[in-house]
C-alpha cells in the first residue's frame, strides 16, 4: 500500500472539500508531499488529527479553525414541498446520495449522505437543511469506519461513471465531427467557394484536437 493510500485510509471520506482540496485523495497527496497540514479535516476532528499524526510522525496539533470546526455528523434533508426538481444538488453530491430526476421531487438516502454540505449552496430555493444524527457525538465517534468505506466506494464509483460519461460524450462528438469532415463540401452552402470550406474544416479540426487533448489529460 502506498504512502498516500495509507493517509487516505485514515481520512473520513466525506469528500466535503473543507480541507481546501477537491477530495480526500488529493488532501492525502498534499499531506504526503508536505504541502498540507494534518489538521485540515473538520469531519475527522481531533481523533482524525491524532490518526494522521501517528501515521506521519508529526506532532498532534489543534484542528485549524480556518477549515471549520469539529461537530456532530449531519445528514441533508430536502423539504420536498419546496423542491423544484432542478437536479443541481444531484450534480454536486459526491456519493450519489440524492435521488430524483428533472422536475421531480428529490430525496436523500441517509446511509449514503456524508454531510458534506455541498448541496446546500447548490440549491436555488434553499430547501435543503442539515440535521445532526447525535449532538453528543462528533468526529470519528459519529462516523464509523464502515460508513467511511462505503462513502469512498460510492465516490470512486461516481468518479468512474462521470469519466466514462465524459469519454462517451467526446466520442459521440468526434464521430459526428468526422462524419461532417468526410463530406464537408456536400454539407456546405456555396460549396463552390473553397475559403468557406477551408474555414469550416479548420473549425472542425480544432474541435477534434481539443477533444483528443481532453481525453489524453483524463487518461
Amino acid at each position: 500500500m502506498s504512502w498516500v493510500e495509507q493517509i487516505n485510509q485514515a481520512l473520513p471520506q466525506t469528500q466535503c472539500t473543507r480541507c481546501g482540496y477537491p477530495d480526500c485523495q488529493r488532501y492525502a497527496q498534499a499531506i504526503a508531499q508536505g504541502e498540507a497540514g494534518i489538521n485540515q479535516c473538520p469531519p475527522g476532528g481531533s481523533e482524525g488529527v491524532a490518526r494522521l499524526a501517528a501515521l506521519t510522525g508529526q506532532p498532534v496539533v489543534p484542528l485549524n479553525p480556518e477549515n471549520g470546526l469539529e461537530g456532530p455528523r449531519t445528514i441533508a434533508i430536502i423539504d420536498e414541498a419546496w423542491c423544484i426538481g432542478c437536479t443541481l444538488c444531484i450534480a454536486v453530491c459526491p456519493t450519489d446520495a440524492i435521488v430524483g430526476a428533472n422536475k421531480r421531487m428529490h430525496t436523500v438516502v441517509e446511509n449514503y449522505c456524508t454531510g458534506c454540505e455541498l448541496c446546500i449552496p447548490a440549491c436555488p430555493v434553499d430547501c435543503i437543511s442539515l440535521e445532526p444524527i447525535d449532538i453528543n457525538l462528533s468526529g470519528w465517534a459519529s462516523w464509523p469506519q464502515t460508513l467511511a468505506d462505503l462513502a469512498r466506494q460510492r465516490y470512486d464509483a461516481r468518479t468512474a461513471r462521470l469519466q466514462r460519461e465524459a469519454t462517451e460524450h467526446d466520442e459521440r462528438l468526434q464521430a459526428k465531427a468526422l462524419k461532417k469532415l468526410a463530406d464537408l463540401p456536400a454539407q456546405t452552402k456555396g460549396a463552390e467557394h473553397a475559403p468557406e470550406i477551408a474555414r469550416k474544416r479548420a473549425i472542425i479540426e480544432a474541435a477534434l484536437a481539443k477533444a483528443k487533448a481532453r481525453q489524453a489529460n483524463q487518461a
